[in-house]
């Protein structure tokens, strides 16, 4: 097993000291493409350093209260992984005795409900299915070095086992998220095309927005912009509302996450009204958006309206206009979606101190808009390929 390496610790001194003495981790917070910057600027500023970037994730050493955090906190980013181990593979044989050499009798009660997922890039081993069915196999025979029996009933806690190859280099982490970050617990109902939370949040992290200017949103769908938008402006923690896998987890000490929920909910500013409007033609697009906001515990922070977009009207100088406006085949005919784009820069070439950002699949975009965008960013919303067009206007001046 020289081949095998064992990140931070040795696995079983790991937990047996959990809940007596803090142990450090690899947490691992991955991320959609081309998010990567928003998920380790969200790090920095919770205080961490000595970060690792690589695509699709960024990675520190942090202890349990780290795990609580991140959960909590992350915005943009996708779920909050503990790396176990990282080994080459070229091989079922040294896939198998890589995953053997964990201690999962450790980690794993005896009900304990464990599912494997795995993925493989450029590698000999390039059956998911097939290395999901060995590293099952290994964890299954070594939880019987401790249980003696032949069949799990996997009726207990979840335990989201990730095995990632690349490269013929094995790396296996354990979800502590379990859900993903994007199920904040808000969004109770969703209209076509979702934009996911993670998403609408880092997208707004790229923009100019802050918290002291007005947002504008003008095919806000079910409200995922504003929400988040929201949340960020009141300091709400975005996954203060929901659970995670490892808060029921025997071994994992409770104390951190309990005493940081108490933390997020004192760190609430709950005396700040952002300036933030949405409106749809959809007028029942605009009643989902009220509930989720709702849900979520900032409907008094937007204002939704009904009306379509040659209603719309700048309120003021040095707003900024966030959309996923329709493409493809959300909604409507691909003639009135063109028109709806060249409205779009006509409004917005009237006052040069708007900034908006425009997110579609459609690339004759700009050449509908009129322009051509400062900045554009390719972008995945599930397994659709998007840009974000970037169209930033003079900054507010200085106080």
């Amino acid at each position: 097993m020289s081949n095998v390496t064992i990140i931070s610790h040795n696995i079983t001194e790991i937990f047996i000291v959990w809940g007596i003495l803090m142990s450090n981790y690899n947490i691992v917070v991955t991320s959609a493409f081309g998010l990567e910057a928003c998920v380790k600027r969200e790090l920095k500023e919770l205080g961490y350093d000595s970060l690792r970037t690589e695509d699709g994730s960024i990675s520190f050493v942090g202890d349990e209260r780290d795990i609580a955090i991140c959960n909590l906190w992350i915005r943009s980013g996708s779920r909050v992984l503990i790396k176990l181990a990282e080994f080459e593979a070229g091989t079922f044989e040294e896939l198998f005795q890589g995953v053997y050499g964990i201690d999962w009798q450790n980690i794993i009660p005896k009900n304990g409900k464990f599912t494997i997922n795995g993925k493989s890039a450029r590698s000999q081993l390039s059956s998911v299915p097939a290395c999901q069915s060995v590293a099952e196999k290994a964890v299954i025979k070594k939880l019987q070095t401790r249980y003696n029996i032949d069949r799990f009933q996997k009726s207990g806690e979840r335990f989201i086992i990730r095995v990632a190859l690349n490269k013929d280099m094995a790396s296996v982490t354990l979800d502590t998220s379990g859900d993903p970050l994007y199920r904040r617990g808000y969004r109770r109902a969703i209209g076509e095309a979702p934009l996911k939370e993670t998403m609408a949040a880092g997208i707004i992290e790229l923009s100019y927005w802050n918290r002291d200017r007005l947002l504008l949103d003008p095919c806000c769908g079910s409200g995922t912009f504003l929400t988040e938008a929201a949340l960020m402006a009141k300091n709400i923690a975005p996954g203060l509302r929901r659970e995670f896998d490892f808060e029921k987890w025997s071994f994992f000490d409770s104390h951190s996450l309990k005493e940081e929920r108490e933390r997020a909910e004192a760190l609430i500013d709950r005396d700040f009204s952002p300036k933030l409007y949405g409106s749809d033609i959809d007028a029942k697009v605009i009643e989902l958006a009220k509930e989720n906001a709702a849900a979520a515990g900032v409907a008094d922070c937007i204002d939704f309206s009904c009306k379509p977009f040659s209603d719309v009207v700048l309120p003021c100088d040095y707003g900024v206009c966030i959309t996923n406006p329709p493409y493809g085949e959300r909604m409507g005919s691909l003639s009135d979606i063109e028109k709806l784009y060249g409205d779009f820069g006509r409004l917005f070439s009237r006052n040069d101190t708007w900034s908006a950002y425009f997110l579609t699949s459609h690339e004759g975009f700009e050449k509908l808009y009129g322009h051509k965008a400062v900045k554009k960013r390719k972008l995945f919303n599930g397994n659709v390929k998007v840009d974000l067009y970037q169209y930033p206007g003079r900054r507010p001046p200085k106080p």
